[in-house]
């Protein structure tokens, strides 16, 4: 069960197409700026930024207020998901609906709770619905006397809806024993490689870390200028750190963490690394600078990272031809028995504890989060397993994967290590404040290792954790 939060700086949209439904009687406002049509390099480019802390202790049980039935919902979205909230509304019109765009908590910002906690002064004014693209949103949603987030498993979503999500796909939402929001996709980690340039040079695709290191060395000796990896995105622990089991945060209980990167299965992985970065194997850049997708996505050999690669970055921003790019399964080091992966990203949609309407809430909230009337099309992976499956074969009908992704996909939704706990501090701002800069100084991620634990835990104190090793 998570206990805190962890903030998301990569992109997350989705280009959804629906049917023409029966005409809407919704009404779009304007009362937050729209987020409007943002390059792919203005949305992964925004640093994470740390949430005010919120209140703690158990909430208590769940009385829902009194119910009106056919009242208008008013439902807050970011500028990607509306399209599918008007679908929905649209194939609902007796649904009475107020529709706000807002910028879904992305990269960082903190507006649905700095909203929630002034209409919890006024006593009015709660959306019954709200996207939010921050994972990490659970943590203040769940918490306070009266939180904002109602337990969806409390008769609110049926049990055997919230079973059909992939395994560990709700802990970002559990807390206290409740589930408090629903998952709208996954951003599991895979390997991607190029296969055809793979193919040309003779190599195999790596099984395991130590193969993978072996052939980053091939590569920078055989083919300079080839890549195999990159260390200076924001989200770069959560790709290989998060995969090695490094106890970086590791929540035990309440506000203690443990945070060791000493810890060996921390140490192999910034070791393996720092070789590759010194033969130029592994970048110290971010896929998306501007230098990098015009001088360096040609020239990626291979690239572990997450799911929604694939279409975000090969295909949109990097403009791999069609047929070229796939995924493998995730790596492990050669003593371990599992091959753990980590996770990048990933949004939530929460129910208001407060709406007078749960059924229609909740009905729209399911409808979002399952049906593959519009997961299917969506731009990331679903955390619904009936929807993810569909969304797997409308990737393959896209044609441009080299291979069959569908396996890969699946397999790594449900290796997602669990020892990486969600907190109140953003991993992605420590290592970009911290140990980015380190490594574009000459230093390497072995020698930082020891300052990176140091921001970790002057944050996590900061924040009223108790921090052991």
């Amino acid at each position: 069960m998570n206990n805190g939060v962890r903030y998301s700086s990569r992109p997350h949209f989705s280009r959804p197409h629906f049917s023409r439904p029966r005409r809407s009687r919704s009404r779009v406002t304007g009362a937050f700026a729209a987020l409007g049509v943002m390059s792919l390099l203005a949305l992964a480019g925004c640093a994470s930024a740390d949430p005010t802390p919120a209140a703690s202790g158990p909430a208590a049980k769940f009385s829902p207020t009194p119910q009106k039935a056919g009242s208008e919902i008013t439902v807050w979205a970011d500028a990607t998901r509306v399209p599918g909230v008007k679908a929905y509304q649209k194939a609902h019109p007796d649904v009475k609906m107020k529709i706000v765009t807002y910028s879904g908590d992305a990269n960082g910002a903190n507006d649905l709770q700095t909203k929630v906690q002034l209409f919890d002064r006024t006593g009015s004014g709660w959306p019954d619905v709200a996207f939010t693209a921050n994972v990490n949103d659970g943590t203040w949603a769940s918490q306070g006397k009266t939180p904002y987030a109602a337990p969806v498993d409390q008769g609110i979503i049926p049990k055997s809806t919230l079973s059909g999500f992939a395994d560990g796909a709700l802990d970002p939402c559990e807390f206290n024993g409740k589930t408090y929001c629903v998952r709208n996709d996954l951003a599991q980690n895979v390997l991607w490689y190029n296969k055809k340039l793979m193919d040309d040079f003779g190599y195999t695709v790596p099984t395991t870390w130590e193969e993978y290191q072996a052939l980053g060395e091939k590569v920078a000796k055989e083919h300079p200028g080839y890549l195999v990896g990159t260390a200076g995105d924001s989200f770069a622990p959560e790709v290989y750190f998060w995969a090695s089991q490094c106890p970086a945060s590791t929540v035990t209980g309440g506000k203690k963490v443990t945070v060791n990167l000493e810890d060996s299965k921390c140490t192999r992985m910034a070791k393996l690394l720092d070789g590759l970065i010194a033969k130029g194997a592994v970048s110290k850049d971010t896929v998306f600078s501007a230098g990098f997708v015009k001088s360096k996505a040609s020239k990626v050999l291979m690239l572990p990272g997450p799911s929604w690669y694939g279409q975000v970055l090969f295909n949109s921003t990097f403009k791999t031809p069609k047929g070229q790019v796939t995924a493998a399964a995730p790596l492990k080091f050669e003593g371990d028995t599992t091959n753990y992966t980590g996770n990048v990203g990933g949004g939530l949609w929460f129910v208001s504890s407060h709406s007078k309407n749960l059924k229609a809430a909740s009905d729209l909230v399911t409808w979002m989060t399952t049906s593959n009337d519009y997961q299917a099309t969506a731009g990331t992976y679903p955390a619904y397993k009936q929807a993810a499956t569909a969304w797997l074969d409308n990737q393959a009908t896209t044609g441009y994967f080299a291979g069959d992704i569908g396996p890969t996909f699946q397999q790594a939704a449900e290796r997602v290590w669990p020892g990486w706990s969600a907190t109140q501090y953003s991993q992605e701002a420590i290592y970009a404040s911290t140990v980015v800069p380190a490594l574009n100084s000459g230093k390497s991620l072995t020698e930082t290792l020891g300052a990176w634990q140091t921001a970790i835990t002057d944050k996590a104190k900061s924040l009223g954790y108790t921090v052991e090793r």
